[in-house]
C-alpha cells in the first residue's frame, strides 16, 4: 500500500508518497521517471510523515533552512542509495558537480574510479525531490544539467537557495575531497 498526499508548492503541484511510516517519494506533477508498479494500491491519507514533510516544505519555500528532516525511505539499489546519501551532504545554497559526487563516492568506498555518468543515472532516479537535493548537482562547467522535473524548476530551486540560478562554490564538497572526510562511511556498494 502506498499512501499519497498532494502539496501545492509555489513551483507547481507535488505528490508526497509514504509506506505509512517514512517518506518514500516526493515528485513534481509531470516529473519524468516516476514509475510505480501498476499493482501498487494507492490511498490518499493524511499521515504524520506528511505533516512533517509539509512543514519542512513550507519552511523551505519561505526561504528558510529547516532544522529537521522527516524520516526518509527511498527505494533503490545500494549504489543509488549511497549516491543519494552523498547528495544529502551538499549544503543548502551550495552545489556539487557530478564528478565531485563521484569523487566523494570513490573516497568513501575505496573504489579506484566512478564515472560522472553513473552518478548522473543515480541522481536522475532520486525518488524524493528537494529533501534529497539532486537539484544541487550541476555540470562540470557549472551549467545546469538534467533535472527530472525540468531545468526551469531546478533553476528556481537554486535561485531560492542562493539568489541566483547557480550557487557560488562548493566549499563543503571541496573540503570533503581535500581532507578525504567521510560524512557517511559506505562500506561496500554494488552498482
Amino acid at each position: 500500500m502506498e499512501f499519497v498526499w498532494r502539496y501545492p508548492s509555489p513551483l507547481g503541484g507535488m505528490t508526497l508518497a509514504s509506506d505509512g511510516e517514512a517518506l518514500t517519494g516526493l515528485r513534481f506533477d509531470g516529473q519524468r521517471q516516476y514509475r510505480r508498479p501498476p499493482e501498487t494500491e494507492r490511498e490518499a491519507r493524511w499521515l504524520p510523515v506528511f505533516s512533517e514533510t509539509v512543514r519542512w516544505l513550507d519552511l523551505y519555500f519561505a526561504g528558510m533552512v529547516p532544522d529537521f528532516t522527516p524520516p526518509l525511505r527511498p527505494a533503490g539499489t545500494e549504489f543509488r542509495k549511497a549516491i543519494w546519501e552523498i547528495l544529502r551532504t551538499i549544503p543548502y545554497g551550495e552545489t556539487a558537480s557530478y564528478g565531485e559526487v563521484a569523487a566523494i563516492f570513490t573516497a568513501q568506498t575505496g573504489r579506484s574510479a566512478m564515472s560522472a555518468q553513473a552518478v548522473g543515472g543515480a541522481v536522475g532516479r532520486n525518488p524524493i525531490a528537494i529533501l534529497i537535493p539532486c537539484h544541487r548537482v550541476i555540470g562540470a562547467d557549472g551549467q545546469l544539467t538534467g533535472y527530472a522535473a525540468g531545468l526551469d524548476k531546478k533553476a528556481k530551486l537554486l535561485s531560492l537557495e542562493c539568489g541566483r540560478e547557480v550557487c557560488a562554490g562548493t566549499e563543503k564538497t571541496r573540503e570533503m575531497l581535500q581532507s578525504k572526510k567521510n560524512p557517511a562511511k559506505i562500506d561496500s556498494v554494488k552498482r
